[in-house]
């Protein structure tokens, strides 16, 4: 059996606590990467279209959805329905993109519950993606669509969910505090029969997509209405819809995603205070340190996987905690 002399023996147990400490700091608030999007179902393509979608005797195309809603499917890009046919051919949403984008939202979803489906054909009374309580539909385009194209508008069809879920109309305290904040209390040019770019929801999803979205969904750099104000620009609003969420902006929740991982990996924490981050292994020894990046929510942390020798950390779990103090820690498991 080995032996430890007096100063072996208490760094061995130091680790020890430390490792504990971390353990159990940050197992209530592990989000790994299904945890991302708890309460968010994805219905992939194959599975709407065989599952949601049946044909009559006229050879229409209905999707049937849970809850007894119904709607028509064109199935042509030639249908007169079609403004511009493009190519010719519908290009459906990437599951794999859906779930990358849910998975990159930085906003606590714990709540929040929705069908989202992955349309193979588009409506015939709605031709774009849209939204409402609990449900999300992605509408195909007429050419394949980018990726960013496909965070953006799931990003914003997302924040319809979570302003119906937790601030829908009934919550006039809720929405007028908002409409104060956002600049938008004039009833006669913010409606809900206004054009679209001036409805509150629609100036709400923007929000959501401007404030949590990932860097993909933020690529225009713009919202809809371009005459209002950024919303990172607005002091106080990501607090405001982040305390929607459940957040309490005093005490800080590090995110950590993909997690697991195989490699590379984003930390992010609505935090302010540009503080650096540390990563540990699971005998409590350092093996990075990582300067922080402002997004418009907070801070951003990334990490190649590698340590401070430039070598690849191999499997296990890895912990986080920024020097501020106050952000929990995150726990992240690496597979290699």
């Amino acid at each position: 059996m080995r032996t430890f002399g007096p100063l072996r023996f208490l760094v061995a147990i130091t680790l020890t606590l430390v490792t504990a400490a971390f353990v159990a700091a940050t197992q209530a608030d592990e989000l790994g990467a299904s945890g991302a999007a708890h309460g968010l179902r994805i219905h992939g393509v194959a599975e709407t279209l065989h599952d949601y979608c049946s044909t009559d005797a006229e050879g229409r195309t209905w999707l049937d959805l849970p809850g007894g809603a119904r709607f028509e499917l064109i199935t042509s890009a030639a249908d007169p329905a079609i403004p511009n046919s493009g190519d010719g051919s519908f290009h459906p949403f990437d599951e794999i993109e859906v779930r990358v984008t849910l998975e990159a939202i930085r906003y606590p979803l714990g709540s929040v519950r929705a069908d989202v489906f992955l349309l193979p054909y588009p409506r015939r009374d709605g031709l774009e993606s849209a939204a409402g309580h609990d449900l999300i539909l992605l509408s195909p385009g007429v050419r394949p669509l980018s990726r960013e194209q496909q965070h953006a508008e799931l990003a914003h069809e997302l924040g319809h969910v979570v302003q119906y879920t937790l601030m829908p109309d009934s919550d006039s305290k809720r929405w007028e505090a908002y409409r104060s904040l956002r600049g938008i209390e004039d009833r006669t040019i913010y409606a809900a029969t206004s054009i679209h770019a001036d409805r509150p929801h629609e100036i709400f999803a923007e929000d959501f997509r401007a404030l949590f979205g990932d860097a993909l969904a933020r690529y225009s750099g713009s919202i809809e209405n371009g005459s209002l104000t950024r919303p990172a620009e607005i002091d106080g609003l990501d607090r405001f819809m982040l305390a929607l969420g459940g957040v309490d902006v005093t005490t800080q929740r590090l995110v950590a995603s993909p997690n697991p991982s195989r490699g590379a990996l984003r930390f992010s924490s609505y935090s302010r205070d540009p503080v650096l981050l540390d990563l540990f292994d699971a005998a409590g020894r350092r093996i990075a340190t990582l300067s922080p990046k402002p997004v418009a929510a907070g801070l951003e942390w990334n990490w190649d996987g590698r340590g401070a020798g430039g070598r690849a950390v191999g499997t296990g779990v890895v912990f986080a905690r920024p020097r501020d103090g106050a952000t929990r820690a995150a726990r992240v498991t690496l597979i290699r």
